[in-house]
């Protein structure tokens, strides 16, 4: 998860790079919406404690309003199952939001891009230590020849960002825009390092950019094609798949919005994803990911040691670039303490749609929710995704 303790505000302590829309009258007329589904499956083990079924359930209920349109959460482990769906399909109809939509999962696409990645240092077809510029000589330049395959999966590889960094009517504008990954690499490769490479963290998408670009190098193949061979298909995640340049979600769905600085709330479910690509261009369902996240963390994606590089984070010295705080992210993943348990997991914003995935070392504790945002992009934590977060493993807690 994008998430960093700061012993400060909840919402402060809970960044999962989810946003809080500001409050808008839009949705106030806007349909009625469904009622949070009820818990099922929810018994009490002696392995486990139940999820919070009425925690859960308030979490989710009273969809759509500002912040957000529907919810969808799968919360599973030891101590029993829980499942909800709240909100609505569309505003115009108005009718209840599908609990098996597909939705666009945004970062959450880092963690298989590095289980992928790892799968191929256990292959022995490319290693963690060595320069990315061994494998891609004619794309990374000398300037970053000391950028290693490792610090593209946990950040610390000093490539700059680059991107419009403009607000939602400059994206809106160019949501149909195709970008090709090796031209955004080429960008950023031309400007001068953050910082030396393995000295600081920062969390962007160029390294998992590149990091396509290497399973497509090293294997011949796409990296659409080498992730579906090697995760989707064997774990039959039959709901997920990569877009490519289709700006549209296949099968169900449920509608993503955005509020404008204008008040004015659009239906922005249609939007390429080719900026975001082996970053962020997955489309999923809640039930594929826990599939994917009890796979993952049970070690029959990622095998033998290589599994333990998600959950490894940098060395202490390693700080937060621009901050000083300390390296949160590990290869694909990040992690805290909630609940006082430790919980690992990753988040993703796309316009219109938030996810996360999230789970207990050992399993017993995991939650998959996607939350259609009205401003999945903003500043801070979506606060049905708070909520949502907080019900499912507790409030942050020290170390």
């Amino acid at each position: 998860m994008n998430v960093r303790m700061s012993g400060t505000a909840l919402a402060a302590a809970l960044v999962l790079g989810l946003a809080a829309g500001p409050a808008s009258p839009a949705l106030a007329a806007a349909g009625t919406g469904a009622p949070a589904a009820a818990s099922h499956g929810a018994q009490r083990e002696a392995t486990g404690q139940a999820p919070d079924a009425e925690a859960l359930r308030a979490a989710v209920q009273g969809l759509p309003k500002d912040d957000a349109t529907a919810a969808l959460v799968r919360v599973s482990g030891s101590g029993g199952d829980w499942r909800g769906t709240s909100g609505v399909h569309d505003l115009a109809s108005g009718r209840p939001a599908d609990p098996d939509g597909r939705f666009r999962a945004g970062s959450v696409t880092k963690v298989f891009t590095a289980a992928v990645v790892l799968q191929l240092a256990g292959e022995g077809r490319l290693g963690l230590d060595r320069p990315v510029r061994r494998y891609l000589p004619d794309l990374i330049p000398a300037a970053y020849e000391d950028v290693t395959v490792r610090q593209l999966l946990n950040h610390t590889s000093g490539i700059p960002s680059v991107g419009s960094g403009g607000g939602p009517d400059d994206a809106y504008a160019h949501r149909f825009d195709l970008r090709d990954p090796v031209r955004t690499v080429r960008e950023a490769t031309s400007r001068e390092p953050d910082f030396v490479p393995g000295t600081q963290q920062h969390y962007a998408n160029i390294g998992y950019t590149v990091a396509g670009l290497l399973i497509e190098r090293v294997t011949g193949d796409t990296y659409a094609s080498q992730v579906s061979r090697r995760v989707l298909e064997p774990l039959h995640l039959k709901d997920t798949y990569f877009p490519g340049t289709d700006p549209a979600i296949r099968g169900p769905h449920n509608h993503g919005y955005q509020l404008f600085g204008t008040g004015e709330l659009r239906d922005v479910t249609v939007w390429g994803a080719t900026d975001a690509w082996a970053a962020g261009d997955l489309i999923s369902t809640t039930a594929d990911l826990e599939r994917f996240t009890r796979a993952l963390f049970g070690g029959r994606v990622v095998r033998g040691p290589l599994l333990q590089e998600m959950f490894t984070l940098p060395d202490a010295s390693v700080r937060e670039y621009g901050t000083g705080e300390p390296a949160a992210y590990s290869a694909g993943l990040s992690v805290m303490r909630l609940g006082g348990r430790e919980v690992w997991g990753k988040t993703g914003g796309r316009w219109g749609y938030n996810t996360a995935v999230a789970a207990t070392r050992d399993l017993s504790r995991t939650l998959v929710y996607s939350v259609n945002s009205t401003d999945a992009k903003g500043e801070g934590m979506n606060p049905t995704a708070l909520d949502i977060v907080v019900a499912a493993f507790g409030a942050p807690s020290a170390g």
